[in-house]
């Protein structure tokens, strides 16, 4: 896996084109603004860039939309000791601490107009002057911006400027929604599973074919964001699970709160399970470890509890079985098979099934 791959996911036609385009443009300084809806990994292509280009420097991001007017100016350009209250001493900017490197100036479309002016003398003359300094500071800095507006639209409402936006706009990048590249979405999933849990598949959920196809057809308003949302949810509700297309449309695209009464019932179940196995001593329980559960036990715990979401009983009763087989043969598959009277090859079907 080169770099690129590391940061953009996908092997679908657009995710090529846009690692391409990455490859091409991280050999050059000149300005670049990425383009894109919310969500879709824009500060990743910007890192991706950064990361491929020969420049030595630190990569240095300001989301410019998450900053009050007033202060983003001493956030941008750094301050001189005394400058306003509280400027206790001298600060670099994000321009100093970027020299030699990138700066990545995120929802470009948000900053002040004011300061579009001086961020368009940055660019014609490479140095900058901290707030309330006179002294100007030469600085080697590539600009990456990034917005999910239209500038040009921005530009016919005065709220951005048109000689900036030239020359800002010397490569601009359109990064594909979601939406456009479904394909990806089964290698988007697996990279968000190996980051959160850190290649373990201990607590990892498996999602059935059917739910795959589902989230295919998902619109994904919120991009690949949206897909790391999804993925925190599976993990936290359905460890170790299979999910189905049902549990994904019910509890992962949005929370519903029932998901909150199915883990307590599952966690129910399994705490009843634990005396299923014990028989009556006299006037003692004891424990009787030779002894599995019965159908009949069953039978006696269903009439007393209502119902049973049994595709989800039989399936956890499977991998804890599957799992305690694995642990008592240290992983040898063929071993477990044998004590759970079963082909080696179905066995490991199953493992595959629920990424034990």
């Amino acid at each position: 896996m080169t770099l690129i791959d590391s940061k953009i996911i996908g092997s679908s036609q657009p995710a090529v084109a846009l690692k391409k385009m990455i490859a091409i443009l991280a050999k050059s300084d000149a300005p670049v603004i990425i383009n894109g809806p919310t969500g879709s990994g824009k500060e990743l292509v910007a890192e991706a860039l950064h990361e491929e280009s020969r420049r030595k420097g630190k990569f240095v991001a300001l989301n410019c939309a998450a900053i009050p007017s007033e202060l983003i100016e001493a956030e941008i350009f750094g301050f001189e000791k005394g400058a306003f209250t509280g400027a206790i001493k001298t600060t670099q900017g994000k321009f100093e601490q970027a020299n030699k490197g990138t700066l990545f100036l995120d929802e470009i479309g948000d900053m002040p107009h004011n300061l579009q002016t001086k961020l368009l003398r940055v660019l014609e003359k490479s140095t900058i002057s901290r707030v309330g300094g006179d002294k100007e500071i030469g600085l080697d800095v590539r600009i990456v911006c990034a917005t999910h507006k239209n500038l040009e639209n921005l530009v016919g409402e005065n709220k951005f400027r048109e000689d900036l936006l030239f020359r800002l706009n010397v490569f601009p990048i359109d990064v594909p929604s979601l939406s456009s590249r479904v394909e990806d979405i089964p290698e988007i999933i697996d990279h968000f599973f190996n980051l959160k849990l850190r290649n373990s598949s201990e607590q990892r959920p498996n999602f059935t074919d059917e739910a795959i196809e589902s989230l295919k057809t998902h619109s994904w308003p919120g991009n690949i964001r949206e897909v790391r949302n999804v993925i925190e949810r599976a993990i936290t509700f359905f460890p170790s699970q299979t999910i189905s297309k049902d549990d994904l449309n019910k509890f992962l695209i949005s929370i519903n709160p029932e998901v909150i009464d199915l883990r307590e019932e599952q966690n129910s179940i399994w705490e009843t399970f634990e005396t299923l196995a014990r028989v009556p001593d006299g006037d003692k329980t004891v424990s009787n470890d030779k002894v599995p559960p019965q159908p009949e036990d069953f039978r006696n715990w269903f009439n007393s509890n209502n119902s049973v979401d049994i595709r989800k009983l039989l399936r956890d009763i499977e991998i804890v079985l599957i799992k305690a087989a694995l642990d008592r043969n240290d992983g040898n598959s063929s071993e477990a098979a044998k004590d759970l009277k079963l082909l080696r090859t179905t066995l490991i079907e199953k493992i595959k099934k629920y990424g034990l």
